[in-house]
């Protein structure tokens, strides 16, 4: 996530929530994606450590927890920055052109200067920071599946430059012989009904095969995987997209929630402030006066309903407004209620972290420690793939 400001509720609907869910069955990395930030705010980079500090923070205050997860900053781990910079030497300007959000991305922010080569090059970086770790799959909504399809296409030609060391084949067929007779039997069978029929069953259970040896080395699996595949080692695995729960949050004005259109309800808003937001939301412009039927479909608050009422208040809200029953400010009661329900115990438990920064520090600094150790790995191994190291 980008510390480009306060995190809203717009990123805790559509983002935490779900990472709250993951850690509970995956080993997650979740970073500041610091560096990213500076693709598009290279000039208003002051406070960008604090506001890193800061999201951390409400993650912490969200539920994320550090022990079942990896919490860092990007810039923390300069092995993202070195993978990128290898990355680029085997990259197609082409692809990076191509990407849906270049254009679109410069066509919404106009008022920034974006004839930069780092904006330019910001989804290679996205793909450093995913093939550092060798992520089998990254959490992304629907409009970021690009970009993890561009990591696949630069893992596949990386692969393919570089995966085929001297004496591939003997090498393979050697790892094969450390499975044993019979898990080198069963390779063999679904290897060849995947490369000669095309059985993508027969790869999936080969790869689970593979991953399951625990009696040989991790360049051995490699092989074993660049053999299956009919290709070389496979040095940078291609990650899947894991399509999350989109939930749509408006904001205030009924647009979509973000900084950039100034509707958001920032996590840490205080109860005033998040009362006072809410109380001024736009509603339906033809209900001028409290006798007018309105209508919930062109109401902003409307939608905000449909995200926390029960179904018995949407009920009561929609016949009070097409009646007039109701006026606008008692509709808006209920929201805030609920909002404030939800920020609450986010609130408090940020409040007790502010009180020990050291604590958020320190794990912002174990966090990168365990990073660096798996990305020194995976650098390593690039490394002497390329020719840079014996």
């Amino acid at each position: 996530m980008r510390p480009t400001g306060q995190i809203h509720l717009g990123h805790y609907h559509g983002v935490l929530k779900n990472w709250l869910e993951l850690q509970q069955e995956f080993e997650c990395f979740f970073f500041v994606a610091d560096w990213h930030a500076l693709t598009t705010h290279y000039e208003q980079s002051g406070h960008l450590y604090d506001y890193s500090e800061e999201m951390v923070l409400t993650w912490l205050a969200c539920g994320i927890n550090p022990t079942s997860s990896i919490l860092f900053l990007q810039s923390q781990v300069p092995e993202h920055a070195e993978l990128h910079v290898l990355l680029s030497m085997i990259t197609p300007l082409s692809w990076l052109e191509r990407v849906p959000s270049y254009r679109d991305q410069q066509e919404k922010l106009k008022d920034l200067d974006l004839d930069t080569f780092g904006f330019l090059g910001y989804p290679l970086l996205q793909s450093a920071d995913i093939l550092i770790y060798r992520a089998g799959r990254v959490p992304v909504g629907e409009d970021q599946v690009a970009h993890v399809e561009l990591t696949r296409e630069i893992a596949r030609r990386f692969n393919h430059i570089y995966g085929k060391d001297d004496g591939f084949i003997e090498k393979a067929e050697a790892a094969i012989a450390k499975l044993g007779k019979k898990q080198a039997a069963i390779y063999q069978n679904l290897r060849q009904a995947y490369q000669q029929d095309g059985d993508h069953d027969a790869l999936k259970k080969a790869r689970h095969l593979i991953d399951s040896q625990k009696n040989i080395t991790i360049n051995d699996q490699e092989r074993l995987l660049g053999y299956l595949e009919g290709g070389g080692k496979v040095i940078l695995p291609e990650p899947e997209a894991m399509l999350t729960r989109a939930a749509k949050v408006p904001g205030l004005d009924g647009q979509k929630m973000s900084k950039s259109y100034k509707n958001t309800i920032a996590l840490l808003d205080d109860s005033e402030t998040v009362e006072k937001k809410i109380k001024t939301m736009p509603t339906d412009p033809a209900r001028v006066r409290l006798k007018d039927p309105g209508n919930p479909d062109k109401c902003p608050v409307w939608e905000w309903h449909q995200q926390y009422s029960s179904e018995d208040v949407r009920t009561w809200a929609e016949q009070g407004c097409r009646q007039a029953e109701i006026g606008c400010l008692q509709c808006k009661g209920p929201i805030i209620d609920m909002v404030q329900k939800t920020l609450t115990p986010i609130r408090e438990n940020a409040e007790e972290y502010r009180k020990d920064k050291d604590l958020v520090r320190g794990i912002l600094e174990e966090g990168a420690d365990k990073a660096r150790s798996v990305a020194a790995e995976t650098l390593g191994e690039v490394r002497r793939s390329i020719g840079l190291r014996r």
